[in-house]
């Protein structure tokens, strides 16, 4: 694809972002819960890893290597896993109750597919040597 590395890019700079709005809504302590805030810190900060694996992978993107390219297939790999046991964990329901989804929780986890999606399919070109042409 063309476009695949810009649209990589333009992911995870909206992961960034994503990991700072409303994820969940938990209607017994009237509080909304971010990739950085849960009550007690119950869930943890997964915003941090999310932030973690978009800066790598803006890196990675940039350097247009033949390893870094198979390098961001085993972050995109772990950032879709990771999504994915957040979502459980964010959304699952404790004590007969289910907090209310939002749409950051959401985001993540699409973003996080686009992201590896666009990771399948890197636009790099590839020397060749001259000899083998002729």
């Amino acid at each position: 694809m063309r476009y695949s590395k810009w649209i990589a890019l333009v992911s995870c700079v909206l992961l960034i972002v994503t990991c700072f709005i409303p994820w969940t809504y938990h209607a017994d302590v009237q509080k909304n819960f971010t990739g950085f805030f849960s009550e007690k810190n119950a869930y943890g900060s997964p915003g941090k890893y999310f932030i973690f694996f978009a800066v790598l992978s803006i890196l990675l993107l940039l350097l247009e290597k033949v390893w870094s390219q198979r390098a961001l297939f085993f972050v995109g790999g772990l950032m879709v896993a990771y999504a994915i046991k957040t979502y459980i964990l964010f959304t699952s329901c404790y004590n007969a109750y289910c907090p209310e989804k939002k749409m950051g929780i959401f985001l993540v986890l699409g973003l996080s597919l686009l992201i590896f999606t666009m990771f399948l399919f890197p636009d790099i070109k590839l020397k060749t040597d001259k000899k083998e042409e002729q």
